[in-house]
């Protein structure tokens, strides 16, 4: 919530590196892996040197990233350092979510500094669909860490339904992961009142977000799906509690790559339009962030 308040927004800003809509400066010369990461390195440094002034927060998509290999492990790392170097919450989004000694060893390569996978980011997002014994294992690394975690409760994407919407013992499943949240929430909450397990939660479905907010109050939400997805600025006014904080709103696309949408298309340079993109997601979120007393 510090940095929330410090920057004055909630917006987190997905690096979410695609070959093929790389900047012109940027474009890959060949198809060799080692080449491509680099390029992604390039790119996502100058991104967060870009933003870092501006939001709280990065959230570095491993996906992109591990489908290079050894070079793009490598380079996950730089962005990562190179992120929390200039002073921003790093949120991984790798969405782990295994049983026993596996779901401790994937904990501990993104939760804990000790190890020396350089992964090693403020937050994790988890999926919790094996059940409350996987989740333990990243519970106790995030909580011996100082660490947060995102649990996957109800998603951007349409077919998230198939399965979330499923109902359960009276209530849909999403309802009963949400539940499982607040309780581990509330359990470690701090001043803030806000613990270190927080909810994934989509801004493609604003009548979800006010539901969730009020049945996880000492859980942060991450609200994913703003800008290219379709969610808007007042498909997300539910996620923020009173005082206009307890989430934080990601865009991937429409900032990294804003240098391809149309009302860039007359801006000097890609940075620069990173710069506006960014601007714009953070004028657009002012209002519906205001504590309900103003």
């Amino acid at each position: 919530m510090q940095a929330i308040q410090t920057k004055g927004n909630p917006v987190c800003v997905g690096l979410d590196p695609v070959a093929d809509r790389l900047p012109a400066a940027l474009k890959p010369t060949s198809k060799d892996p080692a080449h491509i990461a680099r390029l992604f390195g390039t790119f996502c440094k100058a991104i967060i040197d870009v933003v870092a002034p501006l939001v709280p927060v990065v959230k570095p998509q491993a996906a992109f990233f591990e489908m290079y290999g050894a070079a793009g492990w490598q380079v996950l790392a730089e962005v990562v350092s190179h992120a929390r170097q200039n002073g921003l919450i790093v949120v991984m989004d790798a969405k782990r979510g295994d049983i026993g000694n596996t779901a401790t060893a994937y904990a501990q390569a993104f939760l804990d500094q000790a190890t020396t996978s350089g992964l090693c980011s403020d937050a994790l997002t988890i999926n919790p669909y094996l059940g409350d014994d996987s989740m333990q294992p990243f519970l106790d690394v995030a909580a011996a860490n100082g660490n947060g975690l995102f649990v996957l409760v109800k998603t951007s994407n349409p077919g998230g339904k198939l399965f979330q919407d499923l109902t359960a013992e009276g209530k849909m499943v999403y309802q009963h992961v949400a539940e499982y949240v607040e309780t581990e929430s509330l359990a470690s909450a701090g001043k803030s009142g806000y613990g270190l397990v927080g909810a994934v939660v989509g801004a493609t479905y604003p009548e979800q977000l006010v539901e969730l907010r009020q049945s996880m109050p000492h859980a942060i939400l991450l609200v994913p799906g703003f800008g290219a997805q379709g969610g808007k600025a007042d498909d997300v006014a539910g996620a923020f509690d009173a005082q206009g904080l307890g989430a934080i709103v990601n865009s991937s696309r429409n900032i990294i790559f804003a240098h391809a949408r149309t009302e860039f298309a007359a801006v000097t340079g890609w940075q620069r339009a990173v710069d506006l993109a960014t601007r714009e997601m953070i004028n657009q979120l002012a209002e519906v962030m205001k504590p309900a007393s103003l």
